[in-house]
């Protein structure tokens, strides 16, 4: 699959099917953050992997899921959890400020490479920091940014161009649809 098709395939997920993903695998992955782009190279980013089944279920009820849908339906129900965290933290010995650029940077590489295996993500912001903090024993120093959760796909989110609204919504059958903007809306060429 080439890199164009990778991107417009990824959407979200939110509905996990309950199969282990090989070590290897999230090896890789977090590799591919390692190797994203890094302000002034400093690379002040760690990732603690979180993939032994009692703590990754420890972790679930410290995040929150899909804002814009009613009565936390966005939230994956029992059985459909993510199998995997990756939990993406700041060294502030290195980058006493900032980072937040690289975050984006491997988190994207990380959702790529995730997806090149068929593995689904969801980049969690909403995070309860403190008690992820204390349950994983990651030292003050590190800032803990945001988590991506990982799992092989139980569902298929589909694109539709914006109408007047950028809230994604379920339709009746249960499927996501997420608006994007045109690209004819939001690119200038050499001027605005």
């Amino acid at each position: 699959m080439s890199i164009r098709e990778l991107i417009q395939k990824r959407r979200t997920i939110r509905r996990f099917r309950q199969e282990k993903i090989e070590s290897e695998i999230l090896s890789e992955i977090i590799d591919s953050a390692r190797l994203a782009p890094s302000a002034s190279n400093l690379q002040p980013l760690e990732f603690v992997l979180v993939d032994d089944p009692p703590v990754v279920e420890q972790i679930f009820p410290f995040t929150k899921w899909a804002g814009y849908l009613p009565n936390d339906s966005g939230r994956p129900p029992k059985g459909s959890e993510p199998v995997t965290y990756v939990v993406v933290l700041i060294n502030r010995d290195i980058a006493f400020n900032g980072g937040e650029h690289d975050v984006g940077a491997a988190v994207e590489n990380m959702i790529l490479t995730a997806l090149y295996h068929n593995i689904g993500s969801c980049w969690i912001a909403s995070v309860n920091r403190k008690n992820v903090r204390a349950l994983l024993k990651i030292p003050s120093i590190y800032e803990i940014d945001c988590i991506l959760a990982l799992g092989y796909p139980d569902e298929n989110p589909v694109i539709e161009p914006i109408s007047n609204s950028v809230k994604y919504y379920k339709d009746d059958e249960g499927v996501l649809h997420v608006p994007k903007r045109k690209l004819d809306d939001i690119m200038h060429r050499n001027q605005f």
